[in-house]
């Protein structure tokens, strides 16, 4: 009798030891998953990721990159600036990039079409034209008209970069006809050829003159109201690290972003 009772017993304990195991199985399985959540959820973001953004977006945004890669020790915002319009040539040809913040909605909307934008792209902030003049304004430039002045050197950018796409949607508001001496392919191109002293004016954003820290002069005036520019910003479908994107672009959008963009001149979408 005592040799089918001791068989009943070993035959619960190894039940138990499997069930055991079975157990410490599957809360083994469990553990990877709650972690990988924390790290989505509340984890230190960590990577590098490439922004490309509008010329007009140079200062603002490597002062946001700063300050998102402090407050997130571990990752790295790499930038490159250049003509909305070419940024998103670059981007269609498979350059390496995570996020792309454009000077206005309709190049945008070019990457948006050819499902390279991965989501919705969110309006962050507004910017319109200025009227640079070397300091102390010595042509005696007052207006838009002034522009058409025999003699005078004008600049403005080509039409397909949005500075450019402003100028002619006010020309055509105004039926003034400009006659620019050149058409530059980015905004920070025209304000640098007044700056070098190459052009006595030129048609760039509120905020190129403002960060130009006194090395030009800027006229307002009225008529820019009829053509300012939206600017988006999204991750790209693209992105080797689109969680990362998404966080630098949330930055952007939050207050503290919104703050450092104020001060810079630009105003709200």
């Amino acid at each position: 009798m005592k040799t089918p009772l001791r068989k009943s017993r070993l035959v619960i304990l190894a039940i138990g030891a499997v069930t055991a195991l079975a157990l410490t199985g599957c809360s083994t399985q469990a553990a990877p998953a709650a972690s990988s959540t924390a790290s989505a959820t509340g984890g230190a973001l960590t990577g590098k990721i490439t922004v490309f953004a509008a010329a007009s977006l140079q200062k603002t945004f490597t002062t946001l990159g700063d300050r998102f890669e402090q407050q997130h020790p571990g990752t790295s915002i790499a930038f490159s600036f250049a003509g909305s319009s070419d940024l998103v040539t670059q981007i269609e040809n498979g350059a390496p990039a995570d996020v792309f913040a454009s000077a206005d909605e309709a190049n945008m909307g070019k990457l948006a079409r050819t499902d390279l934008a991965s989501g919705s792209p969110r309006d962050f902030a507004t910017n319109e034209l200025e009227i640079a003049v070397a300091p102390g304004n010595p042509e005696r430039v007052s207006g838009f008209d002034d522009l058409t002045r025999t003699g005078l050197q004008v600049v403005t950018c080509a039409t397909p970069v949005p500075c450019g796409a402003a100028t002619a949607k006010v020309e055509r508001a105004t039926g003034v006809d400009l006659r620019p001496v050149s058409e530059e392919q980015s905004v920070t191109d025209v304000l640098g050829k007044v700056e070098s002293g190459q052009a006595d004016a030129g048609l760039v954003y509120v905020t190129d003159v403002e960060g130009a820290g006194g090395k030009v002069d800027g006229v307002r005036f009225d008529e820019a109201a009829k053509a300012v520019n939206t600017y988006p910003i999204g991750v790209l479908r693209q992105s080797a690290d689109p969680a990362l994107a998404s966080a630098f672009t949330a930055y952007v959008l939050s207050d503290a972003g919104q703050r450092v963009l104020a001060d810079a001149g630009f105003g709200k979408p």
